[in-house]
């Protein structure tokens, strides 16, 4: 009888890192990733016209709110601008993983774009692991069998 060969967590992890794919990165280069794997590029310096932008701005009665948004001439005050931002990480996770090539941010060492890194950082993982359990299966592995 033929011996299975089966799929697990050391030999998806281990072909993952000959991939060159980390799992304990610094955030400087865990932008570089996923601005090479998605193909955009976050910018802290306004330059033509960005694809995508949040940056601040003050109200007439002086608070500050923040306008993420594609059309940066003309916002939507409903959708594109935020008195808080906590909502701010999804929205720029959004806009990297979206197709937009310039992303314009005003504050890059804000806690939202860390953020948002972290979770596009783990979006690429989540997306090399799957395509290694693909090329796994392929390769004839199969999954152990569960224990119900």
């Amino acid at each position: 009888m033929a011996t299975k060969k089966i799929i697990t967590e050391d030999l998806i992890d281990e072909r993952l890192e000959s991939r060159g794919v980390k799992f304990d990165i610094e955030h400087d280069e865990a932008l570089n990733v996923i601005q090479d794997h998605f193909e955009f590029k976050l910018v802290d310096d306004w330059n033509g016209t960005p694809d995508y932008c949040i940056y601040t701005e003050t109200t007439a009665d002086g608070y500050e709110v923040w306008v993420a948004t594609h059309d940066d001439r003309r916002p939507s005050i409903n959708e594109d601008v935020h008195y808080y931002e906590n909502d701010l990480a999804d929205k720029l996770a959004e806009a990297m993983t979206d197709y937009n090539e310039q992303i314009y941010v005003d504050d890059l060492d804000s806690y939202y774009v860390q953020d948002a890194v972290t979770a596009v950082y783990d979006e690429y993982v989540n997306d090399m692991k799957q395509e290694v359990e693909n090329e796994l299966i392929e390769e004839g592995y199969e999954y152990p069998e569960s224990e119900d």
